[in-house]
């Protein structure tokens, strides 16, 4: 059967993209209308969806038919080329596990994008679960489940990637990739279903919001992007899953994204860092007086000597280093400098946190004094925009910061579009509801830690900051901002959030004084990597439970998280190679419903013809690790 047909209708002409494994079709119109649909052996997905830019003298997309195609084949996607003489060419995808379109424009000079058509229509009897928003300034809020997309008022922005699910257990994320120069996609509800949009680029910012540091928009031009008229679009993309266990794996975004501008990469190493502020710099019976007024040399150095005694990477020094408005001006009671060297003489490196617009004032100033001090990279915090402006700096930031080998963990920032893929230096993105939350609300719970990865995890790696070590049940939580926050959900459920969770760069974010009590969780945690060679989804259920095993090198590690009720497992081993091995297994207590700290322990012997059973409490989890 050929992958691609095509017909002409009255002044619309009309191709058929066919998935590599056949099941998938996307039927492209172009004419009139240019948009397509997508059907699943037989069955609707997307009803027909127009699309199309608006530039500021010209239409692209409507009353247009192509002067030639370009078709491609390969082991992973079927494509179509459609070009539209001189002007522009649009490229579909089809793989088997998504869709994807983006335009190339071959225009003179530089053009003005007033608006962008990207349609998604669901079908109206589709469930959602969206992370809705009125700003454009946040991508750390919770999740609304609707039954159904007709039920959704007209007008309702939400983050993007959006999931969509339908009753026989097909689900739709609507993702994008590639985001260079040019706004990031939200969706809004309309009548029909659901159609991209963007923010207006800024035409007057000041310092505000938080700190009063934080770029604010206070008026827009009428238009999305001024850019370059000879240039490639960002991706707009529809995940397909008929299994949720495909979206725990589901790596489109990054597959669809420039590949990395870096040759030599040897010096990007992720790992685990240990980290002050989630805790507020408290060390309970430590020799040394601590807490936030007491962040100095010596509060310093006993977090490096924490990490060098468990083989952590890194230390994450966060606010407070350093002046908020000028980088520059370090803290006089924290030597800085001195820290870094003896904790790079511990093979531990440092990241240091910084405000985006301070750093950005003078980035090369700033870049060479982060790099004159040895720190290993930055966390680049309060972006908290991403209209074009604010895209270009993700961009410029990471390039700048790879020419002096630094590392760059970005928060307070949008979700991720595969940027990381074109700049490895970048180790994380925080654009999630992380544990910071736990010091002042009741919304990171178990229940949103099970959407979490069916969802923003498609778009790439979270800084969710887990590791609390004072677990607590639904009942007996409590948000603590000043002082030892907890967590909620079971002392497992948090552990597996290590082998569950994408995030290159782990934060250890309790006290070391609450990890060094531990001795069995922290052999745990020394040992558990951040990124892995291999990775199968075991169970799962969006929402409800989730059950992985990832491979580095001989060694597995099995995580599994639950919501708030009660799940029984039973962790099939077939996965292993022949032979037998040693599992450690941590899980949760038979009293964890009562007491979400206590856990078991214990080591038996395993092959590939083991069947486990195990119990996650409310809120629970457990996490197995495998050695050869």
């Amino acid at each position: 059967m050929p992958f691609l047909t095509s017909k002409t209708a009255f002044s619309q002409k009309n191709y058929v993209l066919k998935s590599p494994d056949g099941n998938m079709s996307v039927n492209i119109s172009c004419g009139n209308t240019l948009g397509y649909s997508i059907t699943r052996k037989q069955n609707e997905i997307i009803a027909f969806s127009p699309i199309g830019m608006e530039m500021e003298n010209d239409q692209l997309g409507g009353g247009d038919i192509p002067g030639k195609t370009l078709e491609q084949k390969t082991a992973r996607y079927n494509s179509l080329t459609l070009k539209f003489g001189k002007r522009y060419d649009v490229v579909f995808r089809l793989y088997n596990e998504g869709f994807a379109y983006r335009f190339l424009t071959h225009l003179k000079d530089s053009v003005k994008v007033i608006n962008e058509t990207a349609t998604f229509n669901v079908r109206p009897d589709a469930a959602a679960v969206l992370q809705e928003t009125d700003n454009y300034t946040t991508w750390e809020g919770v999740y609304t489940k609707s039954d159904a997309v007709e039920s959704i008022a007209v007008g309702k922005r939400a983050t993007t990637p959006a999931l969509f699910a339908y009753q026989d257990g097909t689900k739709v994320i609507v993702a994008e990739s590639d985001l260079f120069d040019y706004p990031g996609m939200y969706v809004k509800k309309e009548k029909a279903g659901f159609v991209g949009e963007w923010a207006q680029l800024p035409s007057l910012t000041v310092p505000g919001s938080w700190g009063n540091f934080v770029s604010v928009v206070k008026q827009r031009f009428p238009f999305i992007a001024k850019t370059s008229g000879e240039r490639s679009y960002p991706w707009r993309i529809a995940i397909i899953a008929t299994d949720d266990k495909q979206l725990l794996t589901n790596r489109l975004v990054t597959e669809l994204a420039t590949p990395s501008k870096i040759k030599d990469t040897q010096w990007i190493k992720p790992g685990k860092a240990a980290w002050e502020w989630w805790h507020d710099a408290l060390l309970p019976g430590a020799p040394i007086p601590s807490g936030m007024d007491n962040r100095n040399t010596a509060l310093y150095n006993y977090y490096v000597d924490f990490a060098a005694k468990y083989k952590l990477e890194y230390l994450m020094v966060d606010a407070g280093w350093s002046n908020n408005y000028d980088l520059t001006q370090v803290n006089p009671k924290n030597d800085i400098k001195a820290v870094i060297a003896n904790a790079k003489s511990k093979n531990v490196g440092v990241f240091l946190w910084c405000v985006a617009t301070t750093l950005l004032k003078n980035l090369d100033k700033n870049l060479d004094f982060v790099q004159s001090l040895g720190a290993a990279g930055l966390k680049v915090d309060f972006i908290d925009r991403d209209d074009q402006e604010a895209i270009k700096w993700f961009e410029i930031i990471a390039k700048a910061a790879a020419k002096r080998k630094l590392m760059i963990n970005f928060h307070g920032c949008s979700k991720p579009t595969g940027l990381e893929k074109t700049y490895p230096n970048i180790v994380n993105y925080e654009a999630v509801r992380g544990a910071e939350s736990d010091k002042w609300d009741y919304t990171i719970n178990p229940d949103l830690q099970l959407l979490t990865p069916f969802i923003r995890m498609l778009a790439g790696p979270f800084d969710y900051t887990p590791g609390a070590m004072r677990n607590k049940t639904k009942e007996t939580f409590k948000p603590i901002d000043q002082g030892l926050p907890s967590g909620q959900g079971t002392r497992c459920h948090e552990l597996a959030m290590y082998v569950i969770y994408r995030q290159p760069l782990a934060m250890l974010s309790d006290s070391p004084s609450a990890y060094m009590k531990e001795d069995t969780v922290m052999r745990y945690l020394s040992a558990v990597p951040t990124v892995y060679d291999e990775e199968k989804v075991l169970s799962a259920k969006l929402g409800e439970e989730v059950v992985m095993a990832k491979r580095k090198g001989k060694t597995w590690y099995v995580g599994g998280m639950g919501n708030w009720n009660e799940h029984q497992v039973n962790v099939d081993f077939s996965f292993l190679p022949p032979g037998h091995f040693q599992a450690e297994i941590y899980s949760d207590a038979p009293n964890a419903n009562t007491d979400a700290s206590a856990y078991s322990y214990k080591t038996i012997t395993v092959n590939p013809k083991t069947v486990l059973p195990l119990n996650m409490a409310k809120g629970g989890g457990f996490v197995i690790v495998i050695h050869p």
